[in-house]
């Protein structure tokens, strides 16, 4: 097998990891005496959706509404899938997250609550705090996806401008609640997962104002005066870890970057090629990232005493990308690019970076590869590497080279696999 088939082949295997199918039987509850509500969001909520009905009593009441990104629907009979807006909210999101709250909200303690949640349910379910307008959310969601703050950061404001997130759905429920959860952040912190709806947040409306200062954003008005709103009246603050609000409340990751991580190791060493995790929790700009990861690579490759070739160097987690220019591209094409720019001609390197989501930002790739004559035949094109970074054009510059990786949604999303495989 040649060394490319290898990288898909282990980005195959990762992916597998995080299949909803697979994961969600083992996880599943007794039904209670009464009803199960199935709610969700995420660009896995319909694969989620679909192993619940499947491996549900047939006998037990189960009814729902899950929300998930245009294009990643699945068949499901008793769980309605509607899609809706990623990464910006719009009106579809809205009326699900509505739905879906009202709901919750009819619930009696008999009956419960089972969460679908993964990454992209942040701006899936998409219901706006009272005073502001999807508008103004599309607004601000706009400025924070481009200005290089964290998932983190950017869930920090969103669950303050959400009648839902950030603890909201558990708060209006009576019921006892499961919430089954893939996660895509690093740390496999629930309250960062779709933005928390079942979650106990500890950020504050004070933490939201200062990221907005911190990135010199120009919101709507109707924002600033929300946050400024709930800075001096605490009853609306979202609700805190300790509260008794989360007694009944149960948030559960089922699937993280980490098994996949290990599961590509195992494929690696099955094929006697060593590996090293680099970790799941790598975050930072997507082009500096690579420079260390490439600089890791030549001191392997050039000066092997202690971690000897054939090696696969695994990560995992979230970068970001700090929009310079006005190309096309995401964050695991940014960094191979980078990577690529960084490692020159180095031979017998190659490398993958890949959402596990299938989509590498806005785009219809997952991501792509690099090889040992990616610049050579670059340079046959006439296509400068650094001209295309600079324009934060990557996907264009190996679509150029027939190096897109295209898959199609997988249905799971633990968030960036990365791996050089250094011969």
């Amino acid at each position: 097998m040649n060394p490319c088939d290898h990288l898909l082949e282990s980005f195959a295997v990762a992916v597998k990891a995080a299949d909803p199918t697979h994961i969600i039987p083992s996880n599943l509850p007794h039904p209670p005496p009464g009803r199960t509500l199935v709610v969700g969001a995420g660009k896995a909520s319909a694969a989620m959706a679909m192993a619940v009905e499947n491996a549900w009593p047939a006998d037990a009441r189960i009814d729902g509404l899950v929300v998930t990104r245009y294009g990643h629907t699945l068949p499901t009979h008793k769980i309605k899938v509607v899609e809706a807006g990623h990464p910006i909210p719009d009106e579809n999101g809205e009326r699900a997250a509505q739905k879906i709250l009202s709901a919750a909200q009819a619930l009696e303690p008999s009956d419960l609550l089972l969460c679908l949640f993964s990454g992209g349910g942040s701006s899936l379910l998409s219901l706006p705090a009272e005073g502001i307008s999807l508008q103004d959310l599309q607004a601000v969601t706009h400025q924070l996806l481009r200005c290089g703050a964290s998932i983190q950061e950017i869930n920090i404001v969103r669950k303050h401008l959400s009648a839902i997130q950030g603890g909201k759905l558990a708060a209006a429920c009576r019921a006892p609640i499961l919430a089954l959860i893939i996660s895509d952040v690093t740390g496999d912190e629930a309250t960062h997962i779709a933005s928390g709806p079942c979650s106990p947040d500890p950020s504050t409306f004070s933490d939201a104002l200062a990221v907005l200062a911190r990135y010199h954003l120009d919101v709507p008005a109707t924002i600033r005066q929300l946050l400024l709103a709930g800075i001096e009246h605490a009853i609306i603050e979202t609700p805190k870890p300790g509260s008794p609000i989360f007694n009944q409340v149960e948030n559960r990751i089922i699937a993280n970057a980490h098994q996949s991580l290990v599961a590509a190791a195992d494929y690696f060493k099955k094929h006697e090629i060593s590996t090293l995790i680099l970790g799941d929790t790598v975050t930072g700009e997507s082009r500096e990232i690579a420079k260390c990861y490439a600089a890791l690579t030549k001191e392997i490759r050039l000066h092997p005493q202690k971690l000897k070739p054939p090696l696969a160097l695994l990560s995992g987690g979230e970068t970001t990308v700090t929009l310079r220019g006005n190309g096309r591209g995401g964050r695991n094409t940014e960094f191979l690019l980078s990577l690529l720019i960084e490692l020159s001609t180095l031979d017998n390197v190659y490398a993958l970076a890949c959402d596990t989501d299938g989509l590498d930002g806005s785009e219809n790739n997952a991501g792509a590869l690099i090889t040992p004559d990616s610049l050579i035949r670059a340079n046959k094109l006439r296509l400068d590497p650094v001209s295309f970074l600079s324009n934060n054009d990557a996907y264009t510059f190996f679509q150029q080279l027939n190096d897109l990786i295209i898959t199609g949604p997988t249905h799971t999303n633990v968030n960036d696999y990365r791996a050089i495989l250094v011969l």
